[in-house]
């Protein structure tokens, strides 16, 4: 679909970018795959493939691609180059009106930046640490934090950013213990609703092709799958200490 991988891209923004040949690396600086996986629009030769990959070990990074939509023959030539899957990913959209609706209900969601300290640490305990904070920081404008709140607790944070009209939400986590009361689908009506009154037309978010429940949500708020990645990486990377 037409702005989504751009959009993809400002949102959660690598903070540098490399060519060689034919790919563009992402220098991620310990902010997750996304922002670290080299990409190509075009079908590489096994030799350009063996270059970029030693371009992102040289990074100290783990040689590791992103499959966008339907990039078959691409994808072939990283299997037989030795690549294994790794975390196909669903893209989700529709309208901003769709999601937004009139809002989210009385005190569930609150777009605030930067984030506060709580917010910080409900992400923290999902696993999103200052590397990925700093990821939202250099992420386009304009952007927010969301929090959720459920039974008047802090319950769930995500980061919303908008590029070209399309609103994109990353890194939604809700905490353990307080999770299945409807946080999350709270969180992005919020963001929803934040993003129309800053301009945005689409609302998009990203959902593992294995998280059903996540899908679940998402396809409740009118939200359905317009593209699809995975990466492939390489299985014998052994990071240097």
């Amino acid at each position: 679909m037409s702005g989504i991988w751009d959009a993809i891209d400002a949102t959660w923004a690598a903070p540098r970018l490399h060519r060689v040949g034919p790919f563009t690396l992402r220098e991620g600086q310990g902010g997750g795959q996304r922002v670290s996986a080299a990409t190509t629009d075009q079908v590489p030769k096994p030799a350009e493939i063996a270059a970029a990959a030693q371009a992102m070990r040289a990074l100290g990074q783990r040689p590791l691609f992103m499959v966008r939509g339907a990039q078959r023959a691409f994808d072939a030539a990283l299997e037989a180059a030795g690549y294994e899957v790794n975390d196909p990913v669903i893209v989700m959209e529709a309208p901003i009106d769709t999601v937004a609706r009139d809002g989210p209900p009385p005190v569930s969601a609150f777009p605030i930046w930067p984030p506060l300290q709580i917010m910080q640490e409900i992400w923290a305990e999902g696993g999103i640490g200052p590397e990925r904070l700093a990821i939202m920081a250099g992420s386009c404008d304009p952007k927010t934090a969301i929090l959720g709140r459920v039974k008047d607790r802090a319950a769930g944070c995500a980061f919303v950013a908008i590029h070209a009209g399309i609103a994109v939400m990353h890194a939604v986590e809700v905490s353990p213990a307080l999770r299945r009361m409807g946080t999350a689908r709270n969180m992005a009506r919020g963001g929803a609703d934040w993003a129309r009154r800053h301009g945005a037309t689409r609302f998009a978010i990203l959902t593992v092709a294995d998280n059903a429940a996540s899908q679940g949500v998402f396809t409740s708020l009118g939200m359905v799958p317009v593209e699809h990645y995975h990466y492939r990486r390489d299985p014998n990377w052994t990071e240097t200490p």
